[in-house]
């Protein structure tokens, strides 16, 4: 099939897989999409696993502004083909918190170039931006675990800038991501107390939650 004929065909599975139930559920949750089949995960899997990876249909699906197609382009675009300048570009037209969290699971934390690349992403200050930056950070914290001397006091000053003027997603993306650091050392989670301890009678309550959340992570 060409590359025409494959987009037909997905839209097809799409289709014949809706479930309006799940998509209504969705909107009502924020989660809003020109298009949603309210396709379910496992069935989107099922069908990415008909086609090879392939970055010329993964790119086409990407530009489809319809939910299911951006999912399967995550899980379709091949590592070596896809350059720091089209993550760029991704990231950049990410608009709500699903697509957020799959493409960092699905892709960006297994780009050779992640570490640096989420970097520059949680220091932007665009909400999705930064979200996508924090959830691949945790997302390799989870298989590597730990960072140099640096970049950890980089990683956290950074964190606990974004959930004191960030978004609720961008809180929670930071949670993740400072939960991971916490979880690899008793040396890691000494160092995040350090760092909120003198939030526990502060007078915002942002600080406050930040200080509750560290020493529920400690208990």
């Amino acid at each position: 099939m060409d590359l025409h004929e494959q987009l037909k065909d997905i839209k097809t599975q799409l289709r014949l897989s809706m479930n309006g139930a799940v998509s209504q559920s969705m909107r009502e949750k924020g989660l809003v999409y020109k298009l949603n089949f309210g396709v379910e995960l496992p069935r989107i899997k099922m069908i990415a696993e008909g086609y090879e990876k392939d970055h010329s249909l993964a790119q086409a699906l990407w530009k489809e502004d319809i939910r299911e197609c951006k999912i399967l382009a995550g899980l379709l675009q091949p590592i070596d083909s896809f350059f720091p300048e089209i993550a760029d570009i991704w990231v950049e037209s990410i608009q709500n918190i699903e697509i957020a969290e799959l493409t960092s699971m699905n892709l960006f934390q297994h780009l050779p170039y992640a570490p640096a690349k989420s970097f520059q992403w949680i220091a932007d200050e665009r909400e999705y931006i930064q979200t996508c930056g924090f959830l691949t950070i945790a997302r390799l914290l989870m298989k590597k675990g730990d960072m140099n001397e640096r970049t950890a006091n980089e990683f956290l000053d950074q964190a606990v800038c974004a959930f004191l003027t960030g978004s609720y997603h961008v809180r929670n993306a930071v949670m993740a991501a400072i939960r991971r650091f916490m979880q690899h050392s008793e040396e890691h989670a000494f160092r995040v107390c350090r760092r909120v301890e003198e939030m526990e009678h502060a007078e915002t309550e942002i600080e406050q939650l930040l200080y509750n959340l560290v020493r529920y992570e400690v208990e």
